[in-house]
């Protein structure tokens, strides 16, 4: 539409109202004091009714009141009605509207309201058997209620406070109320408090750690409770508004200096349709005004009940035209204490009741189409989500009363994904972490240098949060958690602590470190994707062995044995030698071939009979054999005795030998529970504690009971005191940790072992806010890292130690060493050097006697002899007989 068109409608309405009468219509209007911008643009409207219709002139009479004094409202309208009115429009707000409604129902007399008005279905029950007369234009309450409930369903708030106004706030938010569930978290519902200082609620609400606010206050007020909440801090990042006002949209928000916070509201007229722009420029040409002041309105400026009473008086125009046509109306005056009612009353609402309004006779209608129930309340609406945020200030989705569950979004998922993308580029996170090896720990640095920023650091947290930030194209400031923990709840404080007190407080975007992902912190935060799997294990020292003794292939048998054994040897060998000089059968022949012998001779002297005994026992035999009955006897109960005494030392060997091979004397959580000598305890206030204080499994509930019995505690303040204790305790303690942490420390300390299989399977994450925009960038760049192989690579770059692989400890194991069998060698090193001093004594005895055989001198014998015994090429020795005693020598 040019700017001539309205001069040309002017026109034609002048020309039309010259040659066709015109019928007057009184209609009556009540306006709030201190309130001109409904009056303005009712008056506006009114005017451009009387300029464009030719056959009908509305005559409005409009009447002003403090909205205090009941009776004199009573008065005005009881004035309006005796001079004759169509129809009566307004209030536009809610405090004086009971009289009026009553006066117009009475007397049968339409009423047009266009302010949130809850108490409207409480006059059907008063009139059942009348028709309504009264017709809201404002949207109904509890379908407006619902509206507010679906966008807080959508979004996703659990957790977050409710700041109203008025009573009636809390009737608005009465569905959003609703839905919160008994399990859900507790919900902060607060009255602000009268004047114009809100300070100390939202301060109150600052310190709560509730980052999500829905605020019900009137649209004069919403600037001014938002700069006061962006001077305590509570318009940051992170925070989110609801602003329940469907005039949000005409206040200037931007003049909020540096707010981060996202701020959603909901509007009713869409300042983009052709409709509204053609009215603001239809008001900007027709020179609206009030007070001799121009007003300029802009189409994003106009307000709800501006654009209402427009629409309200468009319908009655339009519905009185129509119904005039197939009866004539007739407007009488009437009075408040009469009898008489309207004749067109009845007749005008049935007619509102069964037409809905899509095209008026004048533009519009600006709210959408206008459509009511039996009880005068609009049912069929539509309101935008608009959504206002550092980056943005667009509609963002549309909610409809035909299908209330439901918001239908005008902006994709791939450009929504796009904006984060961006978002996430442009982004500093802060990143909260604690010192544990080998996650994070101080850099050493290099002489003549001075570390600053994220260079402090080193370890696992510091290269995966390089990983992630290249691939997102984002930076990142690292620095460490106070308390030093990971994050637990306490009951009795009702608050977290650590790491997950730092996100949910805002300090920090990001939470890395050996942070498990458990229910109950997922309730408050938010988790990446697992960059690591583990589970709870057990850490327990190796068996210490003691070095073998010197002696130690005696141990199998006791002091006492041994020495029974060598008196038994000693005995028995002396009655073997006694009973074959008593046994006939072992005095022999010495010439077998000659058969009638004058000598007898008996081999069993007591060298043989030693050599006997120590042949038997030791398994070996002998070249000579006992052939008497008893020497027999004697000699197989020796052989039976040494049967069984060297069969009871080779598996006491085998015994002994594997004791000292044996492991830790646990295997399984089942051994822990199940003895009293192997104490047993934890990290303090770390998920691993929680794992067992809240599991119902028997075994563990008894493991966790025992722990909290056990003096001195066995809980300690980092994994590294626990591991320190291990070591220690000398095997009598044991230590449950997470398998990630137990391997690091195993592979650093080869006293160390990992006993069993893992009580528990879960990862560690990272944690943010929740409902954080960044969590789906983040977890996809924690998965390509471990597509591309890099997690794995990190692991094994913080976790290689020195020490050697289990399977190898465990295949070494089986092996004998040397202290475990050098007495052996002793004894036989003894053995050799005891017979090689018997032999060299029994050289030097033959080189006396040969001396003196030979009447040599003793050196002369000795290096004869020496030469004889060094040749080893003679096989032979000449035997030399001396010359009276028939003895023989050798030479």
């Amino acid at each position: 539409m040019d700017a001539k068109t309205p001069l040309r409608l002017l026109f034609i309405g002048n020309l039309l109202r010259i040659c066709n009468p015109t019928t007057v219509i009184n209609i009556g209007a009540i306006f709030q004091e201190g309130n001109p911008e409904t009056e303005v643009a009712f008056r506006f409207a009114i005017s451009r009714v009387n300029m464009y219709s030719g056959e009908y002139q509305l005559q409005p009479l409009i009447r002003r009141i403090s909205g205090k004094d009941s009776f004199a409202t009573g008065q005005t309208v009881c004035e309006l009605v005796g001079k004759g009115v169509a129809a009566i429009f307004g209030p536009d707000t809610a405090s004086t509207n009971e009289i009026i409604e009553s006066v117009a129902k009475n007397l049968e007399i339409p009423q047009f309201q266009v302010f949130w008005n809850p108490k409207v279905e409480q006059f059907s029950a008063e009139n059942e058997y009348k028709d309504n007369l009264i017709f809201n234009l404002f949207p109904d309450p509890h379908m407006l209620a619902t509206a507010f409930a679906t966008l807080l369903n959508e979004m996703k708030w659990k957790k977050y406070a409710v700041l109203y106004e008025t009573d009636e706030g809390l009737i608005r938010l009465q569905e959003i109320l609703k839905q919160h569930g008994p399990q859900d978290p507790s919900v902060i519902v607060r009255k602000l408090a009268a004047g114009s200082d809100h300070r100390p609620l939202l301060k109150e609400i600052k310190a709560s750690s509730v980052y999500q606010i829905v605020l019900d206050c009137e649209s004069d007020h919403i600037f001014d409770i938002l700069e006061q909440a962006r001077e305590v801090k509570l318009m940051e990042e992170y925070y989110s508004y609801i602003l329940t006002s469907l005039d949000t949209h005409s206040i200037d928000l931007g003049r909020l200096k540096a707010a981060k916070s996202n701020i959603t509201s909901l509007r009713l007229i869409d300042p983009n349709t052709t409709e509204i722009r053609m009215v603001a420029q239809d008001w900007e040409l027709g020179q609206l005004s009030h007070n001799n002041q121009h007003i300029t309105v802009p189409p994003e400026s106009i307000r709800t009940n501006a654009a209402l009473i427009y629409d309200a008086l468009n319908l009655f125009i339009t519905i009185f035209a129509e119904l005039d046509v197939s009866q004539r109306i007739q407007v009488k005056p009437l009075n408040c204490q009469g009898s008489e009612i309207s004749d067109h009353g009845l007749s005008m609402s049935a007619f509102i009741r069964i037409r809905p309004l899509t095209k008026g006779r004048m533009i519009g209608p600006l709210t959408g189409p206008l459509e009511f129930d039996n009880l005068g309340r609009r049912r069929v609406f539509a309101l935008q989500i608009i959504e206002r945020s550092p980056q943005h200030h667009r509609v963002v989705g549309v909610w409809s009363s035909k299908d209330a569950k439901s918001i239908n979004y005008t902006i994709s998922s791939k450009q929504i994904k796009q904006e984060i993308k961006t978002q996430v580029q442009m982004k500093t996170y802060r990143v909260k972490s604690r010192l544990q090896e080998p996650y994070l720990r101080i850099r050493k640095p290099v002489p003549g240098t001075i570390l600053k920023g994220n260079n402090i650091f080193e370890g696992y947290v510091k290269d995966l949060l390089d990983g992630i930030t290249e691939i997102l194209n984002a930076s990142y400031e690292l620095s460490l958690v106070e308390d030093g923990y990971h994050g637990n709840y306490d009951p009795k404080k009702r608050e977290w602590n650590g790491l997950i007190k730092e996100i949910l407080e805002r300090r920090a975007d990001l939470a890395v470190c050996d942070l498990t992902i458990t229910y109950e912190r997922k309730k408050v935060v938010d988790f990446s994707m697992p960059f690591m799997t583990l589970g709870i294990s057990i850490l327990h020292s190796k068996a210490r062995r003691e070095p073998p003794a010197l002696l130690s292939f005696m141990n199998p048998l006791s002091l006492d044995v041994w020495l029974y054994m060598a008196t038994a040897y000693l005995g028995i060998s002396i009655i073997i030698f006694l009973v074959a000089r008593l046994a006939p059968g072992d005095w022999e022949n010495p010439h077998p071939c000659n058969q009638e012998p004058k000598h007898l001779e008996n081999v069993w002297g007591l060298k043989n009979c030693f050599w006997l005994t120590m042949g038997s026992i030791m398994n070996q035999g002998c070249d000579i054999l006992p052939k008497g009955i008893s020497t027999r006897m004697v000699t197989g109960m020796w052989w039976f005795f040494s049967l069984i005494i060297t069969a009871s030392y080779t598996a006491n060997m085998a015994a002994f030998l594997t004791m000292e091979r044996m492991g830790p004397t646990i295997e399984s959580a089942e051994d822990l529970a199940t003895q009293s000598k192997i104490r047993y305890g934890m990290m303090e206030k770390g998920a691993t504690e929680t794992f067992f204080k809240e599991s119902n499994v028997s075994l563990y509930m008894r493991m966790w009971a025992q722990m909290q019995q056990d003096v001195p505690s066995p809980f300690e303040r980092t994994n590294s005191d626990g591991v320190k204790r291990v070591r220690a305790s000398k095997g009598l303690f044991a230590f449950l940790m997470e398998s990630t942490s137990l391997e690091f420390e195993r592979n650093r300390h080869c006293d160390l072992k990992e006993v069993g299989r893992w009580l528990d399977i879960k990862g560690y994450g990272i944690a943010m806010p929740v409902n954080s925009i960044y969590r789906t960038e983040v977890s996809g760049a924690v998965l390509k890292m471990q597509e591309l192989g890099k997690l794995h690579e990190l692991k094994e770059k913080w976790w290689k130690g020195k020490c050697e692989k289990e399977s190898l400890e465990t295949e070494s194991a089986a092996r004998l060493g040397l202290s475990n069998v050098g007495g052996v060698f002793v004894v036989l090193v003894g053995g050799m050097i005891s017979a090689l001093s018997v032999a060299l004594l029994e050289f030097l005895w033959n080189v006396k006697k040969t001396a003196v055989q030979h009447h040599l001198t003793l050196r002369e014998a000795f290096v004869m002899e020496l030469k004889f015994a060094v040749n080893f090429k003679i096989r032979e020795k000449v035997v030399h007989k001396s010359g009276g005693s028939g003895s023989e020598s050798f030479s």
